[in-house]
């Protein structure tokens, strides 16, 4: 079956208001708990917002994007279900649970990994 990213980017949900953030928190792990119940989750997690780190194919370490500045992933769950429309169903259960558009991608498939 396929796997699909869903994602936002870091940012999206700053206009939640501090006293909202249980209710959304507990909102996207209830989709989540769905998620696991239906057989269909893979892995997912919040990306912890500071500078990204940029490691080259020599080893050298350079500053990446800003996240002030650059769209940067900000959370993200890995699914695995039998077809896009599917994968879109999940997408907008965690869209409203997160108050955020989320992104929908296939993840391509490789028997190595």
């Amino acid at each position: 079956m396929p796997r699909y990213l869903i994602s936002f980017n870091d940012g999206s949900m700053d206009h939640i208001p501090d006293a909202d953030w249980p209710a959304v928190g507990e909102a996207s792990h209830q989709v989540v708990r769905e998620a696991k119940a239906a057989g269909v989750w893979i892995f997912g997690a919040g990306v912890q917002r500071q500078q990204a780190a940029v490691v080259a194919t020599d080893g050298t370490v350079a500053l990446g994007p800003v996240p002030e500045t650059k769209a940067v992933i900000g959370g993200f769950a890995i699914i695995e279900v039998a077809s896009r429309e599917e994968a879109l169903d999940w997408a907008a259960r965690f869209a409203a649970a997160c108050r955020c558009a989320q992104e929908v991608r296939e993840i391509i498939f490789d028997p190595e990994s």
